[in-house]
């Protein structure tokens, strides 16, 4: 599993062997089963994770409605902002899959940071592409009719559509899975 992570931090870093040992001393790989709540709206997070294998979405509830605001897959870092603002959560975390995530807390970072120095600064520019790109995908929300929102994240993360519920992508495009159903018939029917 450690070689998923390195996987991962070669796209800012090539590691050394000391590095890579470090880094799975440091790292807590835990199993989460499909449905296992990661955080709860009101909690605070006490922990950040990484995606290793399996599917974690974000969502809170609005008048007893789930209103899905980001899938979180394979190599995917998940810092909930309670977790960097110590506030209380204004959303969930559930993993829809079976998942395996390594886990951290702020003792363990700190830790972690002080052996490995220059992972603050991968951390950092993490955060800065992560918050980039949840800025264009919450642009996209803002300014894309349901139609091309469905085509663009056809487009940016095709691995999604046959692992997520219908229900979980109309919830993230804002729109109801009837008009869901009617789209991607569309889709079909213009293929064909």
């Amino acid at each position: 599993m450690e070689e998923e992570i390195y996987k991962f931090l070669s796209k800012y870093v090539k590691l050394s062997e000391e590095e890579k040992v470090i880094i799975a001393e440091n790292s807590l790989f835990k199993f989460y089963p499909a449905g296992h709540q990661l955080l709860q709206e009101g909690q605070f997070a006490k922990h950040c994770y990484f995606v290793v294998k399996g599917l974690v979405r974000s969502y809170y509830l609005a008048d007893g409605e789930e209103k899905v605001t980001e899938f979180y897959s394979e190599l995917s870092p998940i810092t909930p902002v309670s977790y960097t603002t110590d506030q209380p959560s204004t959303y969930y975390l559930s993993c829809i899959e079976d998942s395996i995530l390594t886990i951290s807390d702020k003792n363990s970072s700190e830790d972690f940071f002080e052996r490995l120095p220059r992972m603050k600064d991968i951390g950092l520019q993490m955060l800065t592409e992560m918050n980039a790109k949840q800025q264009l995908s919450y642009d996209d929300f803002k300014n894309l009719e349901p139609e091309k929102r469905y085509e663009k994240l056809l487009e940016t993360r095709p691995d999604l559509v046959n692992r997520i519920p219908q229900y979980m992508i109309a919830s993230y495009l804002g729109i109801q899975p009837q008009s869901l159903s009617r789209i991607r018939k569309r889709k079909r029917d213009h293929k064909v």
